[in-house]
């Protein structure tokens, strides 16, 4: 079975580069643009990892990984934060909210995919 990449990214031309990558190296997707809706399929459908952008509306995606890896039923989901925001200091705040890896944008698609593979092989 393969495994389950939940996207979350609220630009629609990331979300398509993000999932094109994704579903051309076999894996299966779900994606949304909201963290709040992210935390119920997290803990609806449990996916194998999380791509999560960080400038999201409502919610950031620090908040949302902190809480996802806060909760028992989702602490064991592997996070990707995927963002513009690329300081040092944005990348050790993200790490410091339980994100397994921190990837700015713009990326390249192979680092991407090296990061999910690392993560999920």
């Amino acid at each position: 079975m393969s495994k389950v990449i939940l996207i979350v990214e609220d630009s629609p031309t990331d979300m398509h580069i993000a999932e094109s990558v994704c579903t051309s190296n076999g894996y299966q997707v779900l994606t949304t643009d909201e963290g709040e809706k992210a935390l119920e399929i997290a803990a609806e459908k449990k996916p194998d990892l999380i791509l999560l952008d960080v400038i999201l509306p409502k919610q950031n995606g620090f908040q949302i990984c902190r809480q996802l890896k806060k909760n028992p039923e989702t602490a064991g989901i592997k996070v990707i934060l995927v963002t513009s925001k690329s300081q040092p200091s944005d990348k050790f705040w993200g790490m410091k909210q339980g994100a397994d890896e921190y990837i700015p944008k713009p990326y390249n698609e192979d680092d991407l995919l090296d990061a999910i593979d690392k993560l999920l092989l």
